[in-house]
Order: structure tokens, then C-alpha cells, then sequence
């Protein structure tokens, strides 16, 4: 008799039992000793045996030998077939994480409006994670009384996607519930926690929540919920979210950062605004109204966004030289002497240096030194001509030079527009660019509505520099 394992990979274990003749039996032989072991009447043996051809011992063991190897050789085949599909499956998992990862990053700009990239982040998720629904909580970032910002979150947004069985509200329950506030890791709640009698949601059968941080501030969480295979989530899930949250929260934190360095700056701005109305109380105003015909001058002439940006805070603070101009000078009601009008003309240059240690108004720097140049090189301070002054400068020039004639002064009344127009059409191409006198002319409506207007509330968006 042969017996040879067949080795599985759990209970219960098999044995194949096998018998075999060594030698030829005669018709006459005693087989009733075997027949008794093997549970056989002698006849049925005997019939049996005197068919079979004999086996030699060690034939037989060569043969069982080969057979285990053949089955061993199947089992690993089977095992390499199954480890390769696994494999497969979790480089295919892999490709779409890092695919996602990737996506998230290209998209990550400090300009882009940050509720439209969780979206995104959103929507990228539901196709990768097992999950019937995703969401992002996020906490306000300002209060309802502070209105300094009015486009700052005031109160807690949820964006979701997917079949997501959760609402605001019950999404700040499992906030408490969990005491997700005081956690800064993953937190995976599968049915040993959600089948609980205080669990607040009994929609939410399985669920992730990873916190929006970056250092010290908390923007929200990020969340997966309901298993779509009814099974669990684990650490994988937990893991892509983790990474996408973390990507999320460094993109918050920057934008958070940035807008306080917008805000900084627009304080300076207002700061420097006021400065120069409270040294020429007379022209109080003038600024604001030079920034925002500049403008309207700027649409007319199809310059982009980024460029009016830079033409409206070139427009507030045009004039900031005029802080070192001697007072006596500034608030002549009559007209300038020789000697006067070089002093005052001075003002270009001192608003340049003072400007100058401010990198995030360096595009600014141009128009504060040249907006008193001339189309035809006979302006100040560098006597620049024609296309060779810049756009921004010339633009201010026109809407300084209006705001100018239009605006009373101690020692005049501002002048009809008939007087204005007149003066404009002769100084084109000698004194202005023609072509932003043109504009000025085509948006004229526009521009006498600007100036009848209230001084309007600053505004600045700086561009971010990466």
C-alpha cells in the first residue's frame, strides 16, 4: 500500500491511499489474511489480484515521488497566478493614487478658489476609494461679526459627493461624537464602532475622517463613507486619504497665509492713501479716483487682469513722493516759480524710493517714477518717449491729468468738460498716448460716472509670486 499527502492550505488535510501487487500471485494462494486487512471477501481479491501487473517497491516510491512534485508544482503555480492578480489589482490601485496625487498637485494654485479644488479633489476620490460617498467638512474661517473679509467662510460648509447620507448638521454630531477636534490622524469607525447605541448616524455604516490641517490650524476633515462592497475600510483607504488631506491642508494653509500677507499689504496701501491726503487735504480723494478711471481706461484697452491690478494700486499711489515735498510748495494756491516746480517735480522720484523695499509692489515701481513722462520725450524725470514709457504709466497719466482738471483747487474751479476734451485732443500725441486718449474718449460716460461716485473701499488682490 501507497500513501501520499495532498497538502492544502487549510483544514481538513487529505491523504490519496493506493494498493499495488510487487509480485505475480498464483490461482491458488491464500488470500484471506489480506483480504481481512483490506476489508475484501478472498474471491473479489483474488480476481483483482490476478489482473494486475506487479510493481517494483522502488518504482512505485519514484512514481509517488514525481506525483508529489507535480501537485507541489501545480499548488505553486496557483499561488504565483493568485500573488500576480494581487499584484495586478494593486498596481492598478497604486497607478490611480499616484494618477490622483499627481492631478491634485497640477491643480494646486494659491488663486484657484479653494471650495472648486476640493470639488475636484472630490470627484477624483469617489473613482478610486471603495466608498459610496466622500465629503470635506470645513470650518469657518472668520466670524459673522468680523467684516473685514467678506469673502471669508463665516459658518461650516460640507461639499460632498457620491451617494453621501450625511448633511452638515449630522456631520458636526460625529465631529463631537468622535471628538475628531482633538485627533490628528486618521480615524477609521467601522461597524464595532457605527453599530454602538450612541452612534448618531445610522446611515453611515462605515466611515474616514482625516483631519484639513497644516501646523496648528485646522480647516476641516476629509471623509469616506459607507464601504460600496459592504466590507471595511482599512489602512490603504485611510492611507490615499491621509495623502490627499494632507496635499489639501497645505494648499489651505498657503492660501490662508497669503491672504494675510493681501491684507497686510492693503493696510500698507490704505496707510500710504492716507498719508497723502492728510499732507495735500486739498486733492483728498484724488488718488482713489486717479486708481479707478485708470481702470476703467485699462478695460477699454483690453488689458488683462492681472495688468488693472497693478494700474489700480499704481493709481493710489502715484502721488506717495509728494510726502517729502515741502508744504509750503504743496499747498501754493498760486502758480509755481522756477525753482518750485523743480522741487515738486522731485515727488516721482521720492515715491520710487519709497516704494522701492516693497517686492510685491515692484511692478508698481514704474508707474510711480514715469507717470509724468511725455508722448514726445519732454516729461519727467527721464525725458522717456513714445512706447518706451510703460503702458501702466501712460494710463495713469491720462486718468492724473483728468482728475486734475476736473477737481477744484483753492485757487480755481474744476474745468467744463467741453475745456477738458479740448485739452486732451490737442496734447494727443504730444503730451498723452493717442491711443489712450481714445479710450478715454470711447469710456468717457463711464469716467464722469466714476468721479461723481463715493470714494470706494479698497481692494487689493496681489498676484502670487509661485
Amino acid at each position: 500500500m501507497v500513501a501520499f499527502p495532498l497538502e492544502t492550505a487549510s483544514p481538513p488535510h487529505h491523504v490519496a491511499v493506493a494498493t499495488f501487487v510487487t509480485r505475480r500471485i498464483g490461482s491458488g494462494e491464500d488470500l484471506s489474511r489480506v483480504a481481512e486487512a483490506l476489508d475484501l471477501d478472498s474471491e473479489t481479491l483474488m480476481d483483482w489480484g490476478l489482473r494486475q501487473v506487479p510493481w517494483m517497491p522502488e518504482a512505485l516510491d519514484r512514481v509517488c515521488g514525481l506525483v508529489m512534485g507535480r501537485l507541489e508544482g501545480l499548488r505553486k503555480i496557483e499561488a504565483l497566478t493568485e500573488e500576480a492578480e494581487s499584484l495586478s489589482i494593486n498596481l492598478a490601485s497604486t497607478y490611480e493614487e499616484i494618477s490622483l496625487l499627481y492631478r491634485l498637485t497640477q491643480n494646486l494654485k494659491i488663486s484657484t478658489d479653494e471650495e472648486e479644488l476640493f470639488r475636484v479633489a472630490l470627484t477624483w476620490l469617489i473613482d478610486v476609494l471603495p466608498a459610496e460617498g466622500v465629503g470635506v467638512h470645513l470650518l469657518p474661517l472668520a466670524s459673522e461679526e468680523d467684516t473685514t473679509n467678506a469673502s471669508l467662510r463665516t459658518e461650516n460648509v460640507l461639499l460632498v459627493h457620491g451617494n453621501c447620507r450625511i448633511d452638515e448638521e449630522q456631520f458636526g454630531l460625529l465631529v463631537d461624537h468622535l471628538e475628531l477636534k482633538t485627533i490628528d490622524r486618521p480615524l477609521v469607525a467601522n461597524l464595532s464602532i457605527t453599530q454602538g447605541e450612541e452612534w448618531p448616524c445610522p446611515e453611515i455604516r462605515q466611515m474616514i475622517a482625516v483631519p484639513l490641517s497644516e501646523g496648528d490650524n485646522l480647516f476641516g476633515w476629509l471623509a469616506a463613507f459607507n464601504h460600496i462592497e459592504g466590507g471595511e475600510f482599512g489602512t490603504v483607504e485611510a492611507s490615499l486619504l491621509s495623502s490627499v488631506a494632507t496635499i489639501l491642508g497645505i494648499h489651505s494653509g498657503n492660501t490662508e497665509l497669503y491672504r494675510q500677507q493681501a491684507e497686510l499689504m492693503t493696510g500698507i496701501i490704505r496707510a500710504l492713501t492716507s498719508a497723502i491726503d492728510a499732507k495735500d487735504p486739498y486733492t483728498r480723494g484724488h488718488s482713489d479716483r486717479v486708481a479707478r478711471v485708470a481702470v476703467r481706461l485699462a478695460e477699454e484697452l483690453d488689458c488683462d487682469a492681472q495688468m488693472r491690478q497693478t494700474i489700480y494700486l499704481s493709481g493710489l499711489l502715484h502721488d506717495i513722493g509728494k510726502i517729502g515735498i515741502s508744504d509750503s510748495v504743496l499747498r501754493k494756491p498760486g502758480k509755481l516759480d522756477d525753482e518750485e516746480y523743480e522741487h515738486i517735480k522731485c515727488h516721482t522720484q521720492i515715491g520710487h524710493r519709497i516704494l522701492l523695499g516693497l517686492k510685491k509692489l515692484d511692478d508698481v515701481l514704474p508707474v510711480v517714477l514715469h507717470h509724468h513722462e511725455s508722448w514726445d520725450g519732454h516729461g519727467y524725470p527721464h525725458r522717456l518717449p513714445s512706447e518706451t514709457i510703460p503702458l501702466p504709466a501712460r494710463i495713469v497719466a491720462v486718468a492724473d491729468s483728468f482728475d486734475a482738471m476736473s477737481s477744484d483747487r483753492p485757487y480755481r474751479k474744476g474745468m467744463a468738460d467741453e475745456k477738458i476734451n479740448a485739452i486732451f485732443r490737442d496734447g494727443s500725441g504730444k503730451q498723452w498716448d493717442p491711443a489712450v486718449v481714445e479710450a478715454f474718449f470711447r469710456a468717457r460716460e463711464d469716467i464722469n460716472e466714476i468721479i461723481r461716485e463715493e470714494q470706494s473701499e479698497l481692494q487689493v488682490m496681489l498676484e502670487p509670486s509661485s
